[in-house]
């Protein structure tokens, strides 16, 4: 394939590989130190490899991920090509493998391994029992940044509901991150009725309801660290200007701020007076700037500022290509 052919002494081939790896890695220690061993379902094949855990416990749940992930990884390198399915056929291999691994290290024995008795993680030393709503939150932030590292920056996928968010944002026109909730939504769903219920199991999980809260926390939580990381942590400002003191106010945008403007003619309903409107779009930290030069130039201005989700163009974002994964 083609990332297959670059060339080996390419810093960014070996960048790339480096970061799918270690967000696989990140991802997979926060399932197996803060989600499976308390039963949480936070979706994806590793949220139903916790399920079915439950009632076949000889099997781990890495294993479960490879039943899943094969399938989808398949479907994946049809729809989205060679190139791109390579990064996810290794990814989807890698973290299974590596949970599996990594649980074996952290526990005792092979009876500690199916029965995932946090009291027996790390000899006791990371039992966070009483304290579930702290492990999710912390489980589905470390999650989240595993898959927004192998996602965002690489765009691979982890596989699983990943496959299935982006498969529902290409022919479904679903925002990636809804789509992975709505196949989330079904995994929590067969956790609480095998976890929560019993079902196939031999008896129910203690407050196996409050369960299913923690685990619909988690893939809240996860999801939008996963958007914070495609997206950036804040958006751009939009300002609607309106004042009689344009020159000075150009002045102040072309030469301190360094950007741009656009005047928009507008109306006044009262006066029916022609105006010219500034728009301008700036950073969140630009804000502040403006709004003090505003009130020095022209106390009397009528400005709203408003959140400009995404900006494409010179001094903001590049335009997306064709098949690049978005979150909202």
């Amino acid at each position: 394939t083609k990332a297959l052919l670059e060339p080996m002494g390419s810093w960014a081939w070996w960048r790339s590989w480096f970061l799918i790896f270690l967000g696989c890695s990140v991802m997979g220690a926060g399932f197996v130190l803060f989600v499976n061993p308390y039963k949480f379902v936070p979706g994806g094949v590793y949220g139903m490899g916790i399920v079915l855990h439950n009632i076949f416990p000889s099997v781990q749940v890495g294993t479960f991920g490879y039943m899943f992930d094969i399938p989808l990884m398949l479907i994946s390198m049809l729809v989205f090509g060679g190139g791109f399915g390579t990064r996810t056929v290794l990814a989807a291999l890698y973290t299974p493998g590596f949970m599996n691994v990594l649980t074996r290290l952290v526990y005792p024995n092979p009876e500690a391994v199916e029965s995932l008795d946090p009291s027996l993680l790390l000899g006791g030393r990371l039992d966070l029992s009483n304290d579930l709503l702290l492990t999710c939150v912390i489980g589905a932030v470390v999650i989240g940044i595993g898959q927004g590292i192998v996602v965002v920056r690489q765009q691979a996928t982890t596989g699983g509901t990943d496959i299935v968010g982006m498969l529902l944002q290409k022919f479904a026109g679903i925002k990636f991150s809804t789509g992975i909730l709505l196949a989330d939504g079904f995994v929590v769903l067969s956790g609480l009725a095998v976890i929560g219920f019993g079902i196939g199991t031999d008896e129910a999980a203690a407050n196996g309801w409050m369960l299913t809260l923690y685990s619909l926390i988690t893939i809240y939580i996860s999801s939008r660290v996963i958007a914070y990381l495609l997206d950036g942590a804040s958006y751009d400002k939009l300002l609607f200007i309106i004042s009689d003191h344009h020159e000075e106010l150009k002045r102040f945008i072309i030469d301190d701020l360094d950007r741009s403007a656009t005047y928009i003619k507008s109306k006044g309903m009262y006066t029916d007076s022609l105006r010219d409107m500034i728009f301008l779009v700036v950073s969140r930290k630009e804000v502040r700037l403006v709004q003090h030069k505003i009130k020095e130039i022209d106390p009397k201005a009528f400005v709203v500022v408003t959140d400009a989700y995404e900006t494409f163009g010179e001094g903001f974002k590049q335009f997306p290509e064709k098949n690049e994964i978005q979150a909202e």
